[in-house]
């Protein structure tokens, strides 16, 4: 049997743009219903979103019956809790939280085996197909996306060294807690915030890294994809449905 492809991370390594939605509600339909919509990507969330890795299992199940491509956020930049999302299929990783080089190796160490890397070594999980994709473990790595998130002042200041590290794929703002650490809370929009996501976008694709960023203001979300941002999330299946519902309710008041 075949290596599973990651065509997520081709997409970023050609340059071409990829558009993606949030998934927060830990619901395997709520997750069908946004992979069908035309996202080339959809985000199962475990940070900020109540999804634990029997949810992320069986919406990974259902996410690959369509042509998006399923990225799950782990909790933390945690060795332990990226093998067992990786175990269990995950082959695009979004790693909250990087600071510093240190911090991105760790990220990159986790998801390669010895002597490159420190994943522990499983070979019957659902990664390897059960065992069946006999080169799995030498390539492994080949085929995993390791995206990190800068949100704080001092990753900002880091971008060209996190950018460097090997087995980095691509920096990812986090605009709210950017802002948050700026001084700037629940204020994305202010200009220093605004200048820093544009100067992380500018910087990472000068070290040659892709850059994404998660912003719900769709004239905001096009401004980043012409300064460069290559994966965008737009929306997510709940701001959707808070927006839908609420919209839908006041008609009838």
């Amino acid at each position: 049997m075949d290596m599973p492809i990651n065509t997520l991370k081709r997409n970023l390594r050609e340059g071409k743009t990829q558009i993606g939605c949030w998934l927060s509600l830990g619901n395997t339909i709520a997750a069908e219903i946004c992979a069908a919509a035309g996202f080339d990507w959809v985000l199962i969330d475990t940070e900020h979103a109540p999804n634990d890795l029997v949810e992320v299992h069986q919406q990974l199940l259902a996410v690959p019956a369509f042509s998006a491509s399923p990225v799950v956020r782990a909790a933390w930049n945690d060795t332990v809790v990226i093998k067992r999302l990786l175990d269990v299929g995950v082959q695009s990783l979004l790693i909250p939280y990087v600071q510093n080089e240190e911090e991105a190796r760790r990220a990159a160490a986790a998801v390669r085996y010895p002597p490159h890397g420190i994943r522990g070594v499983s070979t019957g999980s659902r990664s390897s197909r059960f065992g069946r994709v006999k080169d799995y473990l030498p390539h492994a790595h080949e085929e995993i996306c390791v995206l990190v998130q800068i949100e704080t002042r001092q990753g900002l200041e880091n971008v060209e060294k996190i950018a460097a590290v090997e087995g980095i794929d691509g920096l990812f703002v986090g605009p709210q807690d950017l802002a948050a650490d700026l001084g700037h809370l629940g204020n994305p929009g202010h200009p220093e915030v605004q200048a820093a996501i544009a100067a992380v976008i500018a910087r990472t694709r000068k070290a040659g890294k892709a850059a994404g960023i998660l912003y719900f203001d769709e004239a905001g979300a096009k401004r980043w994809i012409q300064q460069g941002a290559q994966m965008i999330a737009v929306t997510s299946d709940s701001a959707m449905l808070v927006r839908e519902s609420s919209t839908i309710a006041a008609k009838y008041r």
